[in-house]
């Protein structure tokens, strides 16, 4: 293939403005804040499921503390009931006077337990509660660093990509300079070869995959004519003659 060296200089520039937009693009895949956000997103959703947990634990004693008041209050009416009775004066018998004395001593008796079963509860709803309280922090602190952080992401993402837009606006009067046949080699080059479609020549070294032109090869670029396009016969890549060649 021939092209004008001035086109093929042009490569390089091209080249150039292609490295700057992968380089972009790569820093934009690999921002630190995207491995942030998925650690803090997956130490969210333990949060989550900790959170879920406790506050089941709470609703829980919550249910028992409710069923213990109202037996409480069952037990309570019912001892009141039977008091109002043996008040009135209208037991007629002293068997059934007694046996409501006895009724009345156990109702207390059954009342106080399940006052102490109560409170006992309710000191362990004051502990779960808390325990919840401080997973909530927790859970809280961590929705607001995730939040943080894709903010953070987000305004770098913008930046890095305002970067990209300006440099492709850049490469297409670039790429419009370089005859199609030339182009459409290089662009091949480069998605093949890790985004390099075409190096310079210094020193007699490949820019691309830094290996020394010898022997034949060397002997050949020599005597190319400058609208020959030479090809790197290690990495297969464009090779751009500039002065700094060395031949």
């Amino acid at each position: 293939m021939k092209a004008p060296a001035a086109d093929q200089l042009r490569l390089l520039d091209l080249q150039a403005v292609d490295l700057s937009i992968d380089q972009l693009a790569h820093r934009k895949r690999t921002l630190p804040e995207h491995a942030e956000i998925e650690k803090t997103a997956g130490t969210l959703a333990e949060l989550r499921d900790e959170l879920s947990t406790a506050e089941s634990g709470v609703e829980e004693l919550d249910r028992k503390i409710h069923q213990l008041e109202e037996e409480v209050d069952q037990v309570r009416t019912r001892a009141q009931r039977d008091q109002q009775r043996m008040d009135s004066g209208t037991i007629g018998s002293s068997k059934e006077l007694e046996r409501l004395q006895h009724e009345v001593e156990t109702l207390a008796s059954r009342q106080s337990a399940l006052e102490d079963d109560e409170l006992v509860l309710m000191e362990e709803r004051e502990t779960a509660d808390g325990a919840r309280s401080e997973v909530q922090t927790r859970f809280d602190a961590a929705t607001e660093a995730l939040a943080d952080l894709e903010v953070r992401r987000d305004t770098l993402e913008t930046e890095i990509d305002t970067d990209i837009a300006a440099r492709t606006a850049e490469r297409e009067p670039l790429a419009a300079q370089i005859p199609d046949d030339l182009r459409a080699l290089y662009e091949k080059l480069r998605a093949s070869s890790g985004g390099i479609g075409a190096a310079a020549l210094r020193a007699r070294r490949c820019g691309g995959c830094r290996i020394e032109l010898y022997g034949t090869a060397l002997m050949e670029a020599r005597e190319a004519d400058e609208d020959e396009v030479l090809r790197c016969e290690e990495c297969r890549r464009i090779l751009v003659r500039t002065a700094e060649s060395g031949l």
